[in-house]
């Protein structure tokens, strides 16, 4: 039996002791893209005088031995500016699939007081030749994505996890419906849990296949949180409360799918949940399921829709037995922060008291 990823491990840095090339281990990541072979992006220095350049990262120097961009240590925010923003932004785009630059700020450099760094990074990446980012502008605002170059960039780094069907956002950025809107979204909500350090915002994966008996469960995201455990999230803005309950009824099918493979002697086989999630000695309980309600045009407030999802769901008879299932609402979570008790847990009718994700019942 072949084991599915763990997602609580990191994927490794590529090593930059021994090499200028993005290459990871063998099996870790994709070959290099035909496009970033012989090509490595140029390192433009940060302009503004209190942060000097980083040794190394001279933008006169004609030298080919530069780092690609999506290979650059990831570095605390408090020490990145301009040329250092850059891989950053790359792998970022590459793994929330579209960003704008306010949520890039707030991810990479929260201290700075506007986005012209992020900004500075988005254009030289733009203007790479093939461009590794593309944008949308709508209503006085931008909205950016990796483009297939870029994405193959990313791959290339190794810091990336390992995530199938991974795609460049560019539709989503382009929508006229709610699609953009819910990207967006999402990533409001990944940098909620990124600011209250309940998690790093590198260690979420969007949209990644899940096997059940019934096809393939898509969460809108993974986070491995600072405790080592996992959560399942979902981004509700104008979805019926019959297709959030079915997509309730896929968890369960999720967890109650049957054990693949064979085991061995030392270990019975396990379900790909058990595999993926409950850890080395099945120490970790099944994942709990957030929904954040996130406002919508022309759709109910955020907190109506979040006690008539509560009214249904508890008619669930998995919920609060088999699944752990917790709400809130979008503006809630970014005026309080996702550390804080901003979450309600479905079968707990009095919604006023809230929880901490550390205080969540578990799944038994």
């Amino acid at each position: 039996m072949t084991s599915a990823p763990d997602p609580r491990t990191r994927p490794a840095p590529a090593d930059t002791t021994t090499t200028a090339s993005p290459i990871a281990s063998p099996g870790a990541s994709p070959a290099t893209s035909p496009a970033a072979i012989g090509r490595r992006l140029s390192v433009v220095a940060d302009q503004t005088p209190d942060s000097p350049t980083p040794a190394g990262c001279n933008s006169s120097s004609t030298s080919t031995d530069v780092l690609g961009e999506a290979s650059r240590p990831r570095k605390a925010a408090v020490a990145k500016a301009g040329a250092d923003i850059r891989g950053e932004v790359l792998l970022t785009l590459a793994q929330l699939r579209l960003a704008t630059p306010r949520q890039l700020k707030a991810l990479l450099l929260p201290h700075q007081q506007d986005t012209d760094h992020v900004r500075r990074a988005l254009r030289n990446l733009l203007e790479e030749s093939p461009a590794l980012v593309g944008r949308t502008n709508r209503a006085q605002q931008s909205y950016w994505h990796c483009t297939p170059a870029g994405l193959a960039e990313a791959a290339a780094s190794g810091e990336l996890a390992p995530t199938t069907g991974r795609t460049t956002g560019k539709r989503i950025a382009a929508s006229k419906t709610g699609l953009r809107e819910h990207g967006l979204a999402l990533v409001d909500t990944v940098i909620a849990f990124h600011q209250a350090q309940v998690a790093d915002h590198a260690d979420w994966r969007v949209e990644a296949p899940h096997p059940t008996p019934a096809g393939n469960l898509l969460p809108d995201g993974v986070v491995l949180l600072a405790d080592g455990s996992s959560a399942f999230v979902e981004i509700d803005r104008t979805m019926s409360y019959a297709r959030l309950i079915a997509k309730l009824e896929r968890y369960d099918a999720y967890r109650g799918a049957p054990a693949a493979g064979r085991g061995n002697a030392a270990r019975p086989p396990r379900s790909h949940w058990q595999e993926t999630y409950a850890g080395p000695s099945l120490d970790h309980p099944f994942p709990p399921v957030l929904f954040v309600f996130a406002p919508a045009r022309r759709r109910a407030a955020p907190d109506t829709r979040e006690a008539a999802f509560h009214e249904r769901a508890d008619r669930v008879g998995s919920v609060g037995y088999r699944l752990t299932v917790a709400t809130t609402t979008l503006p809630r979570l970014t005026e309080h922060g996702a550390g804080r008790p901003v979450w309600w847990v479905v079968g707990n009718h009095r919604g006023e008291e809230r929880r901490t994700l550390a205080a969540l019942p578990k799944a038994r």
